[in-house]
């Protein structure tokens, strides 16, 4: 792929996850974490689209001066890199606040004043030739342009560094789609040291003598495309993988309580609303099953047979059945007999015998409740002995 078209493709994924980051960010404000990673994929993004070299032709002609292109990348990827770093010193975390705060302006005053200095060296040089590929090392040996390059190129080897550093040891703390994203970041970042090092290489070429321009212009540039993907999806991929990991999770568990649904429906609230449609996000699905399902529990209380509970959970302990799983198939067992026996207009049980459930107190209890409801051959002899003739003796 052409390294230009990589970098719109990687401002592209930014974007996108940076508008993702803003909605988040209307309803946390304050949050100091969220407004760094927020601006750090603003920053990239606007990056990668005015260094694609389509752009810096256009740029220059717009402004109509030569080359004014550089500077303005250079300080944009000066502040990316900068507010990289503020990014990373909000993810350590740090139980002095004022210590974070006071890091956090240093850094960017440091880059800052980075920003400021590209620009006065660009004003005080020269460098009337127009140069979209290769701008540093044509004006290799220019003067003030020649400390621009260098400039911009030391502040970017510090994040580059530091980057690389950080999310490799925060990548050994954390799990899943973060570390993976942890990676690629810093699998990129070593790409963006990598283009360093051939920038500087070329430059110090050209100082000797020597042409090895196509280091930096070509190598250099491939480089440079193969990082803009790797940070970009390195930043893409936390949220959308554990956003779906997370929607899959969400589905699992609404499948698997199913069961426990089905066996107490009768029993949920006719004012409760009808279930939602199988378009409507997962999670709110999830919930309104959960809600149904304690609804139906509470109005099936007065129903809860101790002996039952008791005789179940005795008999499940005796063929060795862990506790939680004989308690899930004593709740079940109770459940189901309650279910028959308040459909029949049976009496409630009174007070001192009834069985407590405790299976809905747990996330992992209530799903092996509803599996003890679909498998569990004691819950189904539970139901055979509440047949309607033994119900009516």
């Amino acid at each position: 792929m052409n390294p230009g078209t990589a970098f719109l493709c990687a401002a592209a994924g930014l974007l996108i996850t940076t508008t993702v980051k803003l909605w988040a960010l209307r309803r946390n404000r304050r949050d100091p974490l969220l407004r760094a990673v927020t601006a750090t994929l603003f920053v990239g993004a606007l990056l990668f689209v005015t260094a694609a070299p389509p752009n810096l032709a256009s740029i220059n002609a717009i402004i109509g001066i030569p080359n004014i292109a550089a500077p303005i990348v250079y300080s944009i990827m000066t502040a990316f890199d900068g507010i990289s770093i503020v990014l990373l010193i909000h993810w350590r975390g740090n139980d002095d606040a004022r210590a974070t705060l006071r890091q956090t302006r240093l850094c960017l005053a440091a880059y800052a004043t980075v920003m400021v200095a590209i620009c006065v060296l660009f004003a005080l040089g020269d460098a009337p030739v127009e140069r979209l590929r290769d701008l540093d090392t044509y004006y290799a040996g220019t003067p003030w342009i020649r400390e621009m390059i260098l400039l911009y190129l030391v502040a970017h080897t510090v994040a580059a560094v530091t980057m690389t550093v950080f999310c490799l040891r925060w990548s050994r703390q954390v799990p899943g789609a973060l570390k993976a994203g942890l990676l690629l970041i810093s699998t990129g970042a070593i790409c963006m040291l990598g283009y360093d090092l051939l920038k500087y290489t070329a430059i110090v070429a050209r100082w000797l003598g020597h042409d090895w321009d196509t280091l930096s212009t070509d190598v250099a540039f491939s480089v440079a495309g193969v990082s803009a993907f790797l940070v970009s999806a390195g930043f893409l991929l936390p949220p959308i993988g554990q956003g779906a990991g997370s929607r899959w999770r969400a589905l699992h568990r609404f499948r698997r309580l199913q069961p426990l649904w089905l066996e107490i429906r009768p029993e949920i609230p006719s004012t409760s609303p009808p279930p939602m449609p199988w378009w409507r996000p997962v999670e709110r699905r999830l919930m309104q099953r959960e809600r149904d399902i304690f609804d139906a529990v509470l109005r099936l209380a007065p129903w809860f047979d101790q002996a039952t509970g008791a005789q179940v959970y005795a008999l499940a302990l005796a063929e060795c059945s862990p506790s939680r799983l004989a308690r899930s198939e004593a709740d079940a067992s109770v459940l189901a007999r309650a279910v028959i026996q308040k459909g029949c207009a049976r009496p409630v049980v009174t007070p001192g015998n009834r069985w407590t459930l405790s299976s809905t107190e747990d996330s992992a209890d209530l799903v092996a409740l509803s599996a003890a409801m679909l498998r569990s051959p004691r819950v189904e002899v539970t139901r055979q002995a509440m047949a309607p003739a033994e119900l009516g003796a």
